[in-house]
């Protein structure tokens, strides 16, 4: 690993053993929140597959009772059912907090399901096809928030891998290689200063005409 180009000096030692415990502590941050992050995309992974398999269930009866009505009435006359019916749907933006971080979903207020034509008109499978396409709505409603939390959950699960990658593979032993170097040679000079005094001390108290 190469060092940091840095002059190996004390105060230099001090800085690299300051920024080798931020980053080493940073590391440890990072991790926890990468596993904590990784649970919580699982578990919502985990939703979205019994999401998959509730639409799965209410489409194998919803498209076979409208195929069924279309049959039985016509697409005229359940194209004139169909302009009587009209509902209104409230979206908004929901804060979501998974994992400490917060997120942005989408929350639609479904409306509850009216009587909008006459009894005379009622056909025999209107209401499982409205009970049947309600729920369908329901579930993709539930299906549209999740996999857009799931998306923003794995796209945070790769930017926090990409740092605690760059923390473990580069900035920490950079800075440790950094901080080897300072300390080997302050302690080089150190003896260096020792090896002097003592060869001074030694020539100062040498008696006066001896080699």
């Amino acid at each position: 690993m190469v060092k940091l180009n840095i002059a190996p000096t004390k105060s230099n030692l001090l800085k690299m053993k300051e920024q080798l415990t931020i980053s080493q502590d940073g590391y440890e941050l990072l991790e926890q929140k990468r596993e904590i992050l990784v649970m919580e995309l699982m578990h919502m992974v985990e939703q979205v597959k019994l999401l998959e398999q509730q639409m799965d269930k209410v489409i194998a009866s919803a498209y076979p009772a409208l195929r069924n009505m279309l049959m039985a009435a016509g697409g005229d006359r359940i194209e004139a059912v169909a302009k009587s019916v009209q509902y209104d749907f409230t979206i908004r933006e929901k804060p979501v907090t998974i994992g400490g971080m917060k997120f942005s979903s989408i929350d639609v207020q479904l409306p509850e399901r009216q009587l909008f034509y006459s009894f005379m008109g009622t056909l025999a499978d209107s209401d499982k096809v409205m009970v049947d396409f309600f729920e369908l709505l329901n579930l993709l409603t539930q299906m549209a928030s999740i996999r857009t939390i799931v998306w923003r959950l794995a796209s945070e699960v790769k930017k926090t891998q990409r740092r605690v990658n760059a923390l473990d593979k580069m900035v920490i032993p950079q800075t440790r290689e950094t901080k080897k170097y300072i300390e080997s040679v302050l302690e080089e000079r150190e003896r260096d200063n020792v090896f002097v005094l003592k060869s001074l001390k030694n020539r100062k108290n040498k008696p006066e005409g001896t080699k």
